[in-house]
């Protein structure tokens, strides 16, 4: 037997705004007048003058106008592309072409490559980045690699 059950709750919920004779009517606890008196209002982080917490607190970091979106796919993504058959090995694989395949989201501009996995096929790649890892792997499997120039902006 719960607990609950033993205590007998007689009262309900007070119903604002129902006439004088409820307690709570006509202004409905509301008070006399003022902003706060109206329907609809919702002073947000008002402090009643003080200087509010989200203006005292520091602010950090900085978002900047000219981020540039890489793309980074390791040697073991492009394997997987082309065992899934995404990826032609005929073809070059650049970000132009990986976009089209979608297998990055379009608003990358950027593309590295590291070298996390082995590629076992003779591929070419033209990217911005490479590491040097993914570079002497994807030589020795006998793909090149062709790196472009970064425009900075």
């Amino acid at each position: 037997m719960k607990l609950n059950n033993l205590v007998k709750t007689n009262f309900s919920k007070i119903r604002v705004g129902r006439g004088i004779g409820s307690g709570k009517g006509k202004t409905g606890g509301r008070g006399v007048k003022g902003q706060k008196s109206r329907s609809g209002v919702a002073i947000k982080s008002f402090e009643g003058g003080q200087m509010p917490l989200y203006r005292r607190l520091p602010k950090r970091g900085f978002k900047s106008f000219n981020k540039r979106y890489m793309a980074i796919i390791n040697l073991s993504d492009i394997q997987n592309f082309i065992k899934a058959k995404k990826i032609n090995t005929s073809e070059e694989v650049n970000i132009k072409n990986l976009k089209e395949k979608k297998l990055i989201r379009k608003n990358l501009n950027i593309l590295k490559i590291l070298g996390n996995g082995e590629v076992k096929e003779k591929i070419k790649i033209s990217t911005n980045y490479v590491s040097k890892s993914a570079k002497s792997k994807i030589e020795k499997a006998g793909g090149s690699i062709n790196i472009l120039q970064n425009k900075k902006k």
